[in-house]
C-alpha cells in the first residue's frame, strides 16, 4: 500500500492508529458501511477540534463572545452545541451509550448548521457496532489534538485521505464509485494547473479533484480561496463524503443540494468553467444514452448508447469556458476505438484542434481494475499551436505491491515538465516518451490517439560492446546454458531409474 509522503512521521503514526482502530470496529459490518463510521468520526473531531480552538481564542479576548455564533461563521467554522463538542463524547467513550450520544451530536450539529443537513452519519448506535471498540476509537481521538496547525499539518485533512485510500483497497472493484488514486490525480492537477478560477468535476466522487487543486494552489503561494468549486455526485453516500472531506479541507464547494445524475439532472446547466477535472465511471454502459439522443451537448457527435466515455467528455466540453482547460481519465479504448460513432466523434474533436495532449499512464494504478487508462488534455485556448503532445508513460511507475503500482512524485514531475515545455514552445521531442505532433499527420492515422504510435521506441543504449565480440560471448553463454541442461536432464533420468521409473 503506497502511503502519501510527508515530513512529519507523526502524522503518518496517527494515521495509521485510526486505521488499526477502525479495522477492529469493522466486525460483521461491510467495508462500505464502515467507511461512513470511521470518516464521519474523523470528521465530528475535526469540527469539535476547531470549534474549541476559536472558542479559547474569544475566551482569552475577554469580551465575552465566546458563545456568539457570528464569530464562528465569519471565520467558516461550524457552530458545536454543548452537547456535541468532544468533551461530552470523549467522557461518554466507555459507556453503553457511547453509540446514541454520537449520533446525537451528529443530528444537533446538522440541525445548527444548514450547509451539513443530511449528510453526516447516524448510525453509531446500531447494534452490530461493537461499542467496546468505538470507545477505544474514540480514545485514540482524544489522546492526539488534531485541530489544524497552519496549511502545512492538516492531520485530519490528511487522516481522512488516508483512510479513503485504504477503504479503496478493502471494497476493490467497487472503489472506483468514490476514490481516484491521488498520484493520478496529482498528475492531472500539474498538467491543467488549476491556479484560480472556477473548477468543476461532474463526477467528483469523494472530492479528491478539489483537494488536490486546492493543495496545487497553495503549493504555488496561491490561496485556495482563488478557487471557486463546482461539482456532481450521483451516488448519495459518495456525495455525502465529498461534503465532508472539502468542509475539513476548508473547501467552500457547490456541489448542488444533492446527489443527481449529471446526464440527466444537470445541477449546473448554465455553468461555464475554467477548469475541469474528472475521472468518470470506466465504459459506462446504461447511462440512459438512447434518451439523451438529441441532447445540444453532443456538438461533436451522439455518443453510442452502450458507452458513456465521450458522453462524459462532450458534457464537460460543453462546460469549459471559451479559453479554459480540462484533464481527464479514460480507459485507453477510448483513444483508438471505431465502433458506434466513437471514431468519428474522436475525429471531430481533434479537428476542432481541442487535444492539447494525451498520456498513456501504466497499469494497475486502480484499485478497482488493473487495467491502464490515458489522460485527455482538452484545450479551448484560441491562441495555442494546434499540436498535441504525446506522452508515453506505460514504463514509468513503481510498483508498491504485487498488485498496486505508484506513479511517483518524480514520474509525474517529468511528465508536467513536457507539458510546461510543449507550452512554452521549446519541447524537444524524446524518442519512445514524447513528441509533438501536427493535426495533419493524426489524420494520417486515422485520429487515432494512441501515443505509442507517435512517440516511436526508445533507442537502445549502446554499451560500448562490438557486435562480433557480444556475439561470441552470448553464443558462449547459451551454449554453457545447453550444457547445463543436459546435465540436469541426464540427472533427473538416473533419479527415476533409481525408483523403478526408467525410459
Amino acid at each position: 500500500m503506497a502511503r502519501r509522503k510527508t515530513d512529519n512521521t507523526a502524522e503518518i503514526g496517527f494515521e495509521q492508529q485510526i486505521w488499526t482502530a477502525a479495522d477492529k470496529l469493522r466486525g460483521n459490518i461491510d467495508a462500505s458501511e464502515y467507511k461512513n463510521v470511521v470518516l464521519g468520526l474523523i470528521f465530528l473531531k475535526y469540527v469539535s477540534d476547531k470549534f474549541n480552538a476559536r472558542h479559547e481564542e474569544l475566551v482569552d479576548e475577554g469580551e465575552g463572545f465566546e458563545e456568539d455564533r457570528d464569530e464562528y461563521a465569519y471565520k467558516n467554522i461550524f457552530w458545536v452545541p454543548k452537547e456535541a463538542r468532544w468533551d461530552v463524547i470523549g467522557g461518554a467513550a466507555h459507556t453503553p451509550e457511547i453509540g446514541k450520544v454520537i449520533d446525537n451530536a451528529m443530528r444537533l450539529i446538522e440541525a445548527e448548521n444548514d450547509t451539513l443537513k443530511g449528510i453526516l452519519p447516524k448510525t453509531f448506535a446500531r447494534q452490530e457496532l461493537d461499542k467496546r471498540r468505538l470507545g477505544e476509537v474514540v480514545d485514540i481521538f482524544t489522546n492526539v489534538h488534531m485541530a489544524d496547525k497552519g496549511d502545512t499539518r492538516d492531520i485530519l485533512g490528511r487522516t481522512y485521505e488516508y483512510c479513503l485510500s485504504r477503504f479503496a483497497e478493502a471494497e476493490g472493484k467497487n472503489a472506483g464509485e468514490f476514490y481516484t488514486p491521488a498520484c493520478v490525480v496529482k498528475t492531472l492537477v500539474e498538467i491543467i494547473q488549476p491556479y484560480h478560477g472556477r473548477v468543476y468535476d461532474p463526477c467528483c466522487g469523494s472530492g479528491g479533484m478539489f483537494v488536490q487543486s486546492a493543495d496545487f494552489v497553495q503549493r504555488h503561494q496561491g490561496r485556495i480561496n482563488d478557487l471557486s468549486v463546482f461539482g456532481q455526485e450521483s451516488n448519495p453516500t459518495t456525495w455525502k463524503m465529498a461534503m465532508m472531506n472539502l468542509a475539513i479541507r476548508g473547501i467552500e464547494a457547490d456541489l448542488g443540494g444533492f446527489n443527481a445524475d449529471t446526464f440527466f439532472n444537470d445541477l449546473h446547466k448554465d455553468k461555464r468553467f475554467n477548469f475541469v477535472l474528472a475521472n468518470p465511471p470506466f465504459n459506462m454502459s446504461d447511462w440512459g444514452g438512447q434518451q439523451l439522443a438529441e441532447d445540444p451537448r453532443w456538438e461533436y457527435g451522439t455518443p453510442p448508447a452502450g458507452n458513456a466515455n465521450f458522453a462524459w467528455m462532450q458534457h464537460m466540453i460543453h462546460h469549459l469556458s471559451a479559453s479554459g482547460r480540462m484533464g481527464m481519465v479514460l480507459a485507453n479504448g477510448s483513444l483508438s476505438s471505431q465502433t458506434n460513432n466513437e471514431g468519428a466523434i474522436r475525429q471531430a474533436i481533434v479537428e476542432a484542434g481541442l487535444v492539447e495532449g494525451i498520456v498513456a499512464m501504466p497499469d494497475r494504478l486502480f484499485y478497482s481494475t488493473g487495467i491502464p487508462v490515458s489522460l485527455w488534455i482538452i484545450s479551448k485556448d484560441p491562441t495555442r499551436e494546434r499540436k498535441t503532445l504525446f506522452v508515453d508513460a506505460r514504463e514509468m511507475g513503481t510498483m508498491v505491491s504485487r498488485r498496486l503500482r505508484e506513479f511517483t512524485d518524480e514520474d509525474i514531475a517529468k511528465v508536467a515538465a513536457a507539458f510546461d515545455a510543449f507550452r512554452n514552445g521549446n519541447l524537444e521531442d524524446e524518442k519512445g516518451f514524447c513528441a509533438a505532433v501536427d493535426l495533419e499527420d493524426i489524420a494520417k492515422q486515422d485520429y487515432i490517439l494512441t501515443p505509442g504510435r507517435y512517440v516511436g521506441i526508445k533507442d537502445e543504449e549502446d554499451d560500448g560492446e562490438p557486435f562480433e565480440d557480444k556475439m561470441k560471448r552470448l553464443t558462449g553463454e547459451l551454449a554453457k546454458c545447453f550444457e547445463e541442461s543436459n546435465r540436469l536432464q541426464e540427472q533427473i533420468k538416473k533419479n527415476l531409474e533409481a525408483i523403478g521409473y526408467g525410459f
